[in-house]
C-alpha cells in the first residue's frame, strides 16, 4: 500500500490543476469537484506505478479530462452538449463561476484581472462551445479528436470553436469608454 503522506504531497502539487481541467470542461464547481475527487481516487489506485514517475502529471490530467467528457455524455440531456445551435445568448442570466487560471507559461503572463476577465467570458459560453475551446485551447486535442470524444461531426467543432473565439474577442474587446475615447 501506498505512503498516505507521499499521496497528500502528490494531491498537493496537482490539485490545482485537476480542479481547474474539471472546471473549464463542466463549467460547475460542484461537479468539477466530483470529478476532480474520483481522478484522485484513480491516482490512488495507481500510485505505486505513479510516485516519482515524471508523466504523473500528463497522466492526471488525461484521467482528469476523459473523466469530465464520459460525465458530460452522462448527462447529455441536462448540458445540452451536442444540441444544435438553438441557445440564443442569455445576457440576463449570467452564470458567475471562478475558474483557476490555468498551469501554463503563457497565463502567467497576464495580470490578474486580466485572467479574471478572461475566465469570466469562458464561463458564459454556451456549454458546447466552452468545453470544445477548452479541449482545443487547454488540452491540446485536435478537431478530431475532440469530434470523436463529443461524438459530434468535425464541422459543428470548428463551427464551436469559431464562434466561441468570436464571442470571446466580442466580450473581450476594450470599449471606446474604457480607453478614454
Amino acid at each position: 500500500m501506498s505512503d498516505p503522506a507521499q499521496f497528500e504531497a502528490f494531491v498537493l502539487a496537482y490539485q490545482d490543476m485537476v480542479f481547474s481541467t474539471a472546471t473549464r470542461l463542466l463549467g460547475s464547481d460542484a461537479e468539477a469537484q466530483d470529478v476532480a475527487q474520483e481522478a484522485f481516487v484513480r491516482a490512488w489506485n495507481h500510485f505505486p506505478n505513479l510516485s516519482g514517475s515524471p508523466t504523473a502529471g500528463g497522466w492526471l490530467k488525461t484521467v482528469t479530462r476523459n473523466l469530465c467528457l464520459n460525465h458530460l455524455q452522462r448527462h447529455r440531456a441536462r448540458w445540452k452538449v451536442f444540441s444544435d445551435f438553438t441557445r440564443e445568448d442569455d445576457e440576463g442570466g449570467e452564470r458567475e463561476w471562478e475558474i483557476p487560471a490555468p498551469d501554463t507559461f503563457q497565463d502567467t503572463l497576464l495580470t490578474a484581472d486580466q485572467r479574471e476577465l478572461i475566465e469570466r467570458a469562458l464561463a458564459r459560453l454556451p456549454d458546447d462551445q466552452r468545453i470544445a475551446l477548452a479541449l482545443y485551447h487547454f488540452e491540446d486535442m485536435d478537431y478530431a479528436d475532440i469530434a470523436t470524444h463529443l461524438g459530434v461531426s468535425l464541422g459543428k467543432v470548428k463551427t464551436d470553436i469559431f464562434r466561441a473565439r468570436e464571442t470571446l474577442r466580442k466580450k473581450l474587446q476594450p470599449t471606446r469608454d474604457s480607453v478614454g475615447v
